[in-house]
């Protein structure tokens, strides 16, 4: 297989209403089930297939989005944040076996992770130094203003406070904010469990859920949705009225009203809303 990934990467609008626009329309994309998507990877693995690749990534682009959500503490643009990770996505379907298993879904999040994880690392040092105008302003100013590389003493802060119109705090916490130091993203090579490392890794990402069961989940009520309105359309005209004035719509109805509108009994309704519900049971199974 020789396609190149790169070719047929995504552009991720950044936007704030194209990104929405693109979250919403990856989100339509319903994903495969097993056996299809078993058939689509086979033909990827065994002729090259592009438009097999095209296939199990589209499918794939709603699971993107929501594993690079997960990064957002870092305050990157969520649109580099899901291309890093549709780029991730490219790679483990170039690199997907379906004869291993698996599915594409968990086969593919390490590799997602992996590209979010260095492209956070790339970038997140710059974020929170000088987030507001008149923060960068200070901050390329102090630039300016240091004559050597110790901290200012207390005239210095004095002096530089009033050149810039700003107070004495202000200079102090912005001298702060440009003499931190980065921490390491992972673990150092001697760290243990007796002591309690602050690494970013540790708590980058949001493990209260499993975003493989949230898509998954998504997924089958989306499925199950079509089915039941599929299901409904075969009944006839005035079981459909009746399941849906008693159950789907927002103002619901008594059986005593139905049972007025056609002139039956409430029974009658109760019996016609009971075969109806046996009829929706037997088309969902």
């Amino acid at each position: 297989m020789t396609y190149q990934t790169q070719s047929m990467a995504l552009a991720v609008p950044h936007n704030a209403s194209s990104l929405e626009a693109y979250i919403q329309s990856v989100t339509s994309i319903n994903m495969l089930d097993a056996d299809t998507e078993y058939d689509i990877a086979k033909r990827l693995q065994e002729n090259g297939d592009l438009q097999a690749a095209k296939q199990l990534i589209m499918s794939h682009l709603r699971f993107v989005v929501h594993v690079a959500k997960g990064y957002s503490g870092y305050g990157l643009p969520q649109a580099d944040l899901i291309q890093e990770g549709n780029i991730g996505l490219m790679k483990a379907v170039k690199r997907f076996d379906p004869d291993v298993g698996v599915r594409l879904v968990s086969f593919a999040v390490h590799w997602i992770k992996a590209e979010i994880h260095e492209y956070v690392l790339k970038n997140w040092r710059i974020v929170k130094v000088a987030t507001t105008k008149a923060q960068r302003k200070l901050f390329f100013n102090i630039r300016k203003s240091k004559k050597r590389l110790g901290w200012f003493s207390d005239a210095e802060v004095t002096m530089v406070a009033e050149n810039l119109g700003v107070s004495k705090a202000d200079v102090t916490e912005m001298e702060s904010r440009m003499a931190a130091q980065d921490p390491a993203f992972d673990l150092t090579n001697d760290s243990d469990d007796d002591h309690h490392d602050f690494a970013p890794a540790l708590y980058l990402e949001d493990h209260s859920s499993d975003v493989a069961d949230q898509v998954e989940h998504a997924n089958w009520e989306a499925d199950s949705q079509t089915r039941l309105l599929s299901a409904i359309k075969t009944l006839d005209e005035r079981s459909q009225h009746i399941l849906r004035a008693r159950w789907l719509d927002d103002t619901k109805v008594t059986l005593q009203e139905l049972a007025s509108t056609y002139e039956v009994s409430a029974e009658r309704i109760r019996q016609l809303e009971k075969n109806a519900m046996n009829k929706l049971k037997s088309c969902m199974e």
